[in-house]
């Protein structure tokens, strides 16, 4: 594995991703200040999930082909521009805009920096290099939210998009001067189209990886989007409490990554994927309960100790996956795009709950969700080969 571009990615994606998550979780008190109701904080989240669904397939695609280094300076550049926009905001409607056109800049970075680091990663040593990598979204996530939240609590939301703009020029420089050439990366040199779409999409064990994962983050989306409005409303928590709560599920899930990326080295990937299932969709279904900032400490804890044991699993099967059909960025975009869909789902399925029942009810449908997930994930994944070399 080459360790400079791995590490290049890695603090480059951290940096990002740190800014993200200090406006992120502020940003439904944000709206809802602005007098949004619950269906316009569900479309602010729901805004950028669509938009980067939509390019998700072309991206991962195209950086199959044309390389991965130009879209992701792009779509670092992009994040920059729109953190100043955030700051001129002055409705939800410029917010749900701004976020659209965030989306789109996600769908340069994120599956193609996963894809990079998908080609040099050896063989054996995918669950490992995976969960390694992937602390750099999670630790990113966790510390920015309690980052957020004090800098909101002190000084103003301005300045939180004025941070998180900072921080994502920090990751465009280090990629744009440190990477190299594109036409040294793997995905150039291989001179061969990627597999077809067709093929791809009509592998079962990729359509179980998919489902899982729209499932899992569809709980993420509810989380995000209105854990802090219900926290806020009902408990009567500060900022700084609140981004505490959030960075919680992020901040566990990063820190065991590590060794459940080892651990999916030697052990049975598809138990571990539905095991951490299994401890997500429980603590979604707690969350109905909320009384206290203690429970939903707990029950935060044991959100990100589900996602921390199933990611690292999952992304090393759609590695291999990757790696076997020679379409590494077609087929992490299409993980990505899960992604994006279930946080689309969440929010805006939350939203509506919110309007028209009670927020508390979508906690449990996101459970349910989960457990719907992890049956059709084992259902397709019988009798497909998920551990060794590819």
């Amino acid at each position: 594995m080459n360790k400079r571009v791995f590490g290049i990615l890695f603090f480059a994606l951290f940096s990002t991703i740190t800014g993200v998550g200090i406006v992120v979780p502020l940003l439904p008190v944000y709206a809802h200040g602005m007098g949004a109701a619950g269906i316009y904080i569900g479309l602010i989240f729901g805004a950028f999930s669509i938009s980067r669904t939509f390019f998700l397939p072309y991206f991962g695609r195209l950086s199959d082909r044309k390389g991965r280094k130009p879209f992701i300076i792009t779509g670092l550049l992009a994040y920059t521009i729109v953190s100043v926009a955030f700051i001129f905001s002055t409705s939800v409607t410029q917010l749900i805009v701004i976020r659209s056109l965030q989306g789109i800049a996600s769908a340069m970075i994120m599956p193609v920096v996963q894809a990079y680091v998908g080609d040099i990663t050896p063989p054996g040593r995918e669950g490992f290099t995976m969960g390694l990598f992937n602390m750099s979204h999670f630790l990113g996530l966790s510390l920015g939210p309690v980052a957020g939240g004090l800098i909101n609590d002190y000084l103003s939301m301005e300045t939180t998009f004025a941070c998180m703009g900072v921080l994502s020029f920090v990751g465009f420089v280090l990629c744009a001067c440190w990477l190299p050439p594109t036409r040294e990366e793997a995905a150039v040199q291989r001179q061969r189209p990627p597999l077809r779409w067709g093929l791809i999409l009509g592998d079962r064990l990729i359509s179980g990886l998919f489902l899982f994962r729209l499932a899992y983050t569809t709980g993420i989306g509810v989380i995000w989007g209105f854990l802090p409005v219900m926290a806020a409303a009902e408990l009567h928590l500060s900022s700084a409490r609140i981004g505490v709560l959030v960075m919680l599920g992020v901040l566990v899930s990063g820190i065991v990554q590590l060794p459940m990326g080892k651990l999916a080295d030697s052990f049975n990937r598809k138990i571990m994927v539905a095991f951490g299932g299994v401890l997500a969709g429980i603590a979604l279904l707690a969350y109905q309960y909320v009384h206290s900032f203690e429970y939903l400490f707990a029950i935060s804890v044991l959100f990100g100790l589900g996602g921390g044991t199933a990611m690292p699993a999952l992304m090393a099967i759609a590695v291999i996956k990757g790696q076997r059909t020679e379409s590494m960025g077609s087929v992490i975009s299409l993980m990505t795009m899960a992604h994006s869909m279930g946080m689309f789902v969440g929010s805006i399925g939350a939203g509506l709950m919110m309007d028209w029942f009670d927020l508390r009810f979508a906690f449990v449908a996101s459970g349910l969700l989960m457990f719907g997930g992890i049956a059709v994930f084992l259902l397709c994944a019988v009798g497909q080969k998920t551990e060794g070399r590819c």
